[in-house]
């Protein structure tokens, strides 16, 4: 039977007839339907944990005790979890252990375009790359089979575009795997000093047997179209050179990406005219193939930045513009990223905009405080940072800057990576104040759960994590719950709490407002009293618009939260039902 699945389920789908058991992830865009799918499955024990490296290291505690154990994350979660999976390495598998890792080249969603294939060879481990959603169940399912074969774990290499294109994957039953034994084996498990000097002898072997397996593997395929011109390329890039060159090339697919198979990228290369290597992002396989002595045309043809196009390849390759009825005559404009109307965080920016703070910023919805009209947020680095990097920026500049300085983060990325970070500003005496936005959800990435909803990935009640018990219990005296959208309430506890000579947090309460269980009702109406003061223009609402007649409400996307009513300073804002 055939279905048309999303990579990201057709991953799902591999590990799940691959005989998985244990699945914890961290929700990320591209990766989150992963594990999402995977939930749907009762045969699977399946979780979101706190953050990356937890999720890594339940997956690698199941795989210990003899379980099919997988972790998915984008590419920057890779970041988190590398600690625990660089000494994996060393330990290797006991059952299949892969980790699912999704780029994201153009940023869609990301603050970098980080090459996940980088990790793989410094890490020395195994990677497939596949380019749609048949080979992602397969190659999933081909990595949970290479990692208890070879002793290793196995990365899943993703892009957004295989991990959120469909296409056709023939459907298979679940293959039960009894548990591999367990035995206590100090040697392998233990990574002491003594150990692990011992296991990097065993990786290094492992590392030549793998790369005499990549130059036999059928997952790497030579194309012979009879051409005289050679591409050699993988994932999506593979789909995008056979769409623009179809079979007037040589294709070289590699299907394992590390490590890459020297032998069979010379045996292509021989009597070949030129050799393109087609890869978005960083020259992986380019420098390879320069190092094994072949000639071959890379990024002096190819660009580093974002996602490749087959319009580009064509170009590149055979000099060729796309017809002229395939290229739009008119300029596309361009959708801006805002925050939802009626989004809770939208109260918050606008307090803080008219405060005029410093806002150490972080990652999730509430990064779209940067953007104009509210253009808050005056920093943005990685999960967790907007707690810690405020109080370096703290004590850079003294006791008088803390009074103008905040750090906002919500309730997701807090229980990711910013208690510790909240710890640090008590432990060594700051004097910061920390806004946790909390919207009830993950929102950014599509309404996930996580420890302060109450709720599992199924949606099982669970317990719910207390934030103003936990935040009192690492020694904030200071916790304030409000709601951002009582401006002039919210207003006064920030002024409160950032004036305080000790470290505060504010709680800004108030729902996600695309919750199910947000039921606003009504919406709202300019009446024709209005006195054109604009200020309901600088909450930066999508609902609310101007023209050469003054400001407008659009019915179609105003949800009725009520936000504009509160701002309005002659109340000429009104609810209708």
């Amino acid at each position: 039977m055939k279905k048309l699945l999303l990579g990201n389920a057709a991953v799902a789908r591999g590990a799940y007839e691959a005989g998985v058991r244990v699945v914890s992830s961290y929700p990320g865009t591209p990766s989150t339907e992963i594990t999402e799918e995977i939930a749907k499955y009762d045969e699977v024990y399946c979780e979101w944990a706190p953050n990356e490296k937890v999720g890594a290291e339940v997956a690698i505690g199941a795989s210990i005790a003899g379980a099919r154990a997988m972790s998915c994350m984008k590419h920057v979660g890779l970041n988190v979890m590398a600690d625990p999976v660089f000494t994996m390495s060393y330990i290797g598998a006991n059952g299949g252990l892969v980790f699912c890792v999704a780029d994201d080249p153009g940023m869609h969603s990301s603050q970098n375009e980080q090459d996940s294939r980088h990790y793989a060879e410094a890490a020395k481990i195994m990677m497939l790359e596949p380019s749609d959603s048949q080979e992602c169940k397969d190659f999933t399912k081909a990595a949970f089979e290479l990692s208890e074969k070879y002793d290793t774990p196995v990365f899943l290499r993703l892009s957004t575009r295989v991990s959120h294109s469909q296409s056709l994957v023939e459907i298979s039953d679940r293959q039960e795997r009894e548990l591999l034994p367990y035995e206590k084996n100090i040697g392998k498990y233990v990574m002491m000093p003594g150990n692990a000097i011992k296991r990097h002898v065993v990786v290094e072997e492992r590392e030549r047997t793998l790369e005499k397996f990549a130059n036999e593997t059928e997952l790497n395929v030579i194309e012979d179209n009879g051409s005289k011109i050679g591409v050699i390329t993988s994932g999506i890039a593979y789909m995008y050179s056979h769409e623009a060159l179809g079979d007037k090339v040589n294709y070289l697919k590699l299907g394992m990406v590390y490590p890459l198979p020297a032998e069979k990228i010379l045996e292509f290369a021989k009597g070949l005219d030129a050799v393109y290597v087609i890869e978005e992002l960083d020259p992986v396989i380019e420098k390879f193939c320069k190092s094994c002595g072949v000639k071959v045309i890379g990024k002096e043809k190819f660009t580093y930045l974002g996602e490749y196009t087959p319009a580009m390849i064509k170009k590149a390759v055979f000099g060729e513009d796309l017809p002229e009825h395939a290229e739009p005559k008119e300029n596309i404009p361009m959708r801006p990223p805002v925050m939802c109307a009626g989004c809770p965080h939208r109260g918050t920016f606008y307090v803080l905009k008219k405060l005029g703070l410093v806002v150490s910023g972080d990652i999730g919805c509430y990064t779209l405080g940067a953007v104009a009209p509210l253009a808050t947020v005056d920093t943005t680095v990685c999960m967790g940072a907007s707690v810690s990097a405020a109080l370096g920026m703290a004590k850079a500049r003294g006791k008088e800057f803390n009074k103008k300085l905040v750090s906002v983060i919500g309730d997701s990325t807090f229980m990711h990576s910013g208690i510790t970070g909240l710890v640090d500003i008590v432990y060594n005496k700051g004097a910061n104040t920390v806004i946790i936005l909390d919207n009830s959800i993950t929102g950014m990435t599509g309404h996930q759960d996580n420890p302060t909803t109450g709720y599992t990935i199924r949606k099982e009640p669970t317990k719910q994590v207390n934030l103003v018990a936990l935040c009192k219990s690492i020694g904030v005296s200071r916790v304030v719950v409000a709601d951002p959208f009582d401006l002039k309430h919210f207003e006064e506890v920030v002024k409160e709490e950032v004036a305080a000579d000790e470290p505060s947090v504010i709680i800004a309460q108030r729902p996600c407002a695309l919750l199910k269980t947000v039921k606003y009702t009504g919406t709202c109406k300019i009446g024709s009293d209005c006195r054109k003061c604009k200020v309901c223009m600088k909450l930066g609402c999508p609902a609310i618009w101007q023209d050469k007649d003054g400001v407008h409400i659009d019915a179609n996307q105003c949800n009725g939260c009520g936000l504009c009513i509160n701002v309005c300073p002659f109340g000429c804002i009104t609810k209708e039902d």
